[in-house]
């Protein structure tokens, strides 16, 4: 790294999304942390365009139960003047006739993690959202969650840059990783912003965190980035939509929820195999959130006011990945967080936290039944 000064920390951190910004302020209060961000913002890439409802229809037990452990933090009232990261905004999980047996283990899920939640059938479910079709061939009955979550994601990202600078912290933007080699027990890394050097390196790069690992000389582990559509688009006048809790579909299908007073937000709940990129919404997957609304309800959707895409990271079985490398000293993977990171981040930084610093995993965690066997990159060797 020639001549040029090179800047040191006790960890570095790639990638300045919620998974690396709630980590780098967790590790900030015991060591010194750089976040590198390779774009002009925290957040730019599947952070940045999360459509974030915490709610426990997502993933299998484990993803619940991390669920359950940060959501107690996530509705906390600031400790500051920061925003709330949450506000209470039910959930309604609709179902045609053949998924009411489906409808009712997702319903015996809520009740397990302590969910207030309710079943709703026909009449009781279009009174939430008038626009919706009742009936045989769509919806059935439905699961209302009374406990779901809004996330403010601007402000979790916000919060976590801001702890991480009181705690003597840095994010560095506009800091491409250019090269990364292991020297003397250390890590350097070569980026567009300058050399950077520590012995510890934690992968925090979502859709890039193999291609970070392929550069550190470890064994990528089979990140699937893989691309979510949304779309705005405007509601009649006198069809009050501010209160619609958020909609979604057993299985395939679609999710739906307002947007200020007369806007609501729809997916088709896609996930289109991508490489790593500035991903982009594709005419296909609009045309096809449309049709499905549609279909669905009885709204009809003259204008699209915008439409977005972003990537989310999965591990090939679909959990986080959270530990060392087996096979690069002081490389810590933190990657895979799918599309539950925000919803999970509380609970996936405090074990990344003791993990990192070789701490016993906190105590709650062994209690919930989750080890860090569960999350430990190392049980993809085999199957690389």
């Amino acid at each position: 790294m020639g001549g040029v000064e090179i800047t040191t920390a006790d960890v570095l951190v790639i990638g300045a999304g919620i998974a690396g910004l709630s980590l780098g302020a967790r590790l900030a209060s015991e060591a010194n942390v750089v976040v590198l961000e390779a774009e002009s913002t925290p957040g730019y890439h599947a952070s940045g365009r999360s459509v974030a409802i915490a709610h426990f229809g997502l993933g299998e037990r484990i993803v619940r139960t991390l669920t359950a452990m940060s959501i107690e933090e996530l509705a906390a009232d600031p400790p500051d003047d920061r925003a709330r990261y949450a506000r209470p905004h039910p959930a309604l999980h609709i179902a045609r006739t053949d998924q009411l047996e489906a409808l009712d283990a997702l319903r015996q899920v809520h009740h397990d993690f302590g969910c207030d939640c309710e079943l709703l059938l026909g009449d009781a479910v279009q009174s939430l959202v008038p626009a919706l079709k009742i009936g045989s061939d769509h919806v059935h009955g439905a699961l209302l969650d009374h406990m779901a979550l809004k996330l403010d994601t601007d402000a979790m990202l916000q919060g976590h840059f801001r702890d991480l600078r009181e705690r003597g912290g840095e994010v560095i933007c506009s800091a491409r990783v250019q090269a990364i080699r292991r020297l003397g027990g250390h890590w350097q890394v070569e980026t567009s912003a300058g050399p950077y050097t520590s012995p510890l390196l934690v992968n925090a790069a979502g859709a890039w965190a193999d291609e970070i690992a392929r550069m550190a000389g470890a064994k990528p582990i089979g990140i699937d980035p893989r691309r979510r559509t949304v779309i705005a688009f405007e509601t009649p006048s006198d069809l009050a939509t501010a209160n619609w809790p958020f909609v979604k579909t057993l299985g395939e299908g679609f999710y739906l929820l307002p947007e200020g007073s007369s806007q609501l937000l729809a997916s088709p709940q896609d996930e289109g195999k991508s490489e790593p990129c500035d991903a982009a919404p594709e005419e296909i997957d609009i045309a096809k959130i449309a049709h499905r609304i549609e279909a669905a309800t009885e709204l009809k959707i003259a204008r699209i006011a915008h439409s977005w895409a972003g990537l989310r990271s999965f591990a090939p079985d679909e959990l986080p990945v959270v530990g060392f490398a087996p096979d690069a000293p002081g490389f810590f993977w933190f990657a895979g967080q799918g599309g539950y990171g925000f919803q999970t981040s509380s609970a996936l930084a405090e074990i990344g936290e003791a993990l990192a610093l070789h701490q016993n995993c906190p105590k709650r965690f062994a209690e919930r039944g989750l080890s860090p066997a569960l999350f430990a990159p190392d049980r993809f060797v085999s199957a690389i």
